[in-house]
Parts: structure tokens; C-alpha cells; sequence
């Protein structure tokens, strides 16, 4: 019988589940643990060494990931959309990391990218800067839909530069909208100096980088930071 043991994590934000199972499929135990690093240490030191580990990409996977490598896992991530687990009459924790592991042994998973702890810290930064451009948009449809109410429109095509600026400074409104206004002027630029600042540090981080540079032939394709790139090329 092979010694080589697989791992099935049921991640959740304050408890999990731990199946470890033999190669040959047999379950030899399940944990439920609070999550706590020494205590997945502990139990994933039952496994031997270097057992194949596996858990979902699922919320605040991150932590998780970085500490089972640490300690020797052979790591996979499981791809939520290729699991279809919506379909199965039962689903528990114990069950879900059950499969996981069974997945993993009969080279059935749906693995997804583990990205590096870099490339991670990266994507949450583009991330948040797109969060953050979606924000913003939908304050700048609010300042459209008070204009509006009052049958008024833009004379320019962005009401937020500097011509357009000069228009929303002579509205003469009802004190009520004016208000809401001159709150949703300065969250707009409150957003804006975040934004700008998310882009100069992303672009710091990929100013070196071939492919960011290559990706900006592709038609469509724009790059951050712009008023920093042709100080450093």
C-alpha cells in the first residue's frame, strides 16, 4: 500500500474540515479545527512528507495557501466552477472536503493558478484600483442624474475635466440638491487622488516588466500611470 497521503481542506473564515485519505481512497480521518495555523501545522504533519494537499479558492484562501507550502504540501487549488457541486443532493463540510481530496487522488480536480505571493499582492492592488474606478463612476451618474431632474445638460463630453467643471460651478440649484452636489464633487475627487495613487504604485511595480510592455500593443489595451511612463522609458 503507497504510503502517500492526500488532504482535502473545507476552508471557512473561523472553522474547517480536514480529510486525510490513502491513495487508495481510504478515509483515515477527518478533523474539524479551528483556524488556527498551529493547529493545520499539526495536522498536517499526519500526512508525512510532502502529502498532496488541496482546497478551494474560495474567500480569504490566501493565508492558508502560503502556510501548507511552507510546511511542505504539495499544494493544488481547486477551480469552484469546475466542482458542479450545486448538483449533488448532499453537500456538508465533511462531504466537500471529502471530494476534494477524492478529486485529487484520481486526478479528477479542476486546479486553478496558484499565484506567487508577489503576483498576489499585485492583482489586489489592480484590483482595488478597479473597485475603486466602479465607485467613482457611479457617483459621476448621480451628478448626471441631479442635472437631470432639473433639465440640464453637459456642454461638454466630460463633465469632469476642466471645462465641465466651470458648468457645475455656475448651477444655480435648490439648496437640497446643490448639497448633494457639492458631496458628490468632493467624494469625486477624493476618489480621484486614490486612484491616481493606486496607478503610480502598480506602475511601479510593472515598469520593468516585458509583458506589461508587449500586452500595450494589443488594440484596446491601455496602461496606468501614464504620466509616468515617459519619464522612465
Amino acid at each position: 500500500m503507497s504510503s502517500q497521503q492526500y488532504v482535502g481542506i473545507d476552508l471557512h473564515r473561523r472553522r474547517s474540515v480536514i480529510v486525510r485519505m490513502t491513495s487508495e481512497g481510504e478515509k483515515l480521518e477527518t478533523v474539524h479545527l479551528d483556524n488556527d495555523p498551529a493547529a493545520f501545522c499539526a495536522e498536517l504533519a499526519k500526512a508525512g512528507e510532502h502529502p498532496e494537499v488541496v482546497l478551494e479558492a474560495c474567500y480569504g484562501w490566501y493565508w492558508l495557501a502560503d502556510l501548507l507550502e511552507s510546511e511542505g504540501a504539495n499544494l493544488h487549488l481547486a477551480h469552484p466552477s469546475g466542482l458542479a457541486w450545486e448538483g449533488r443532493r448532499v453537500k456538508n463540510d465533511e462531504i466537500d472536503a471529502t471530494d476534494l481530496a477524492d478529486r485529487l487522488r484520481m486526478g479528477r480536480l479542476p486546479e486553478a493558478y496558484i499565484a506567487p505571493p508577489a503576483l498576489r499582492e499585485l492583482r489586489e492592488l489592480v484590483r482595488y484600483r478597479a473597485k475603486l474606478v466602479t465607485l467613482r463612476s457611479g457617483l459621476k451618474a448621480q451628478v448626471h442624474a441631479v442635472m437631470a431632474k432639473h433639465g440640464i445638460l453637459p456642454s461638454v463630453g466630460d463633465l469632469f475635466g476642466p471645462v465641465g467643471s466651470h458648468q457645475l460651478d455656475a448651477l444655480a440649484l435648490p439648496a437640497g440638491y446643490a448639497l448633494r452636489l457639492s458631496s458628490l464633487r468632493e467624494l469625486i475627487a477624493s476618489y480621484d487622488a486614490e486612484v491616481a495613487k493606486l496607478e503610480k504604485e502598480i506602475y511601479a511595480w510593472l515598469r520593468d516588466d516585458k509583458a506589461y510592455w508587449a500586452i500595450q500593443a494589443i488594440d484596446g489595451v491601455t496602461d496606468v500611470g501614464g504620466d509616468l511612463r515617459g519619464r522612465d522609458r
